[in-house]
């Protein structure tokens, strides 16, 4: 796996860490345009579990080409304190 092989919850395909801001992460979990029954609340934390350190790590980033692993932990764990930052403000 390298860093475009992960489909990060953002609406326009990142190309470094960066690039996943808490304001690109909430425009996509968040978006209104996409029907769901679900509030905004429990949308936040179903991608908390996708994105958890605990799970990404272990499962997920072994699996990583060695020369992008670095960039996509950071990337995760952009996404995941995006998310909580999210969470909070509800």
């Amino acid at each position: 796996l390298g860093w475009s092989s992960f489909a990060w919850p953002v609406l326009r395909k990142p190309l470094t860490p960066e690039e996943l801001t808490t304001t690109a992460i909430s425009a996509y979990v968040l978006n209104p345009n996409v029907p769901s029954e679900k509030s905004d609340k429990d949308r936040i934390k179903e991608h908390i579990r996708r994105w958890h350190p605990d799970r990404f790590e272990t499962k997920l980033l072994p699996k990583v080409r060695s020369d992008e692993r670095e960039k996509v932990k950071e990337g995760a764990g952009q996404v995941v304190r995006s998310l909580n930052e999210l969470l909070r403000q509800c």
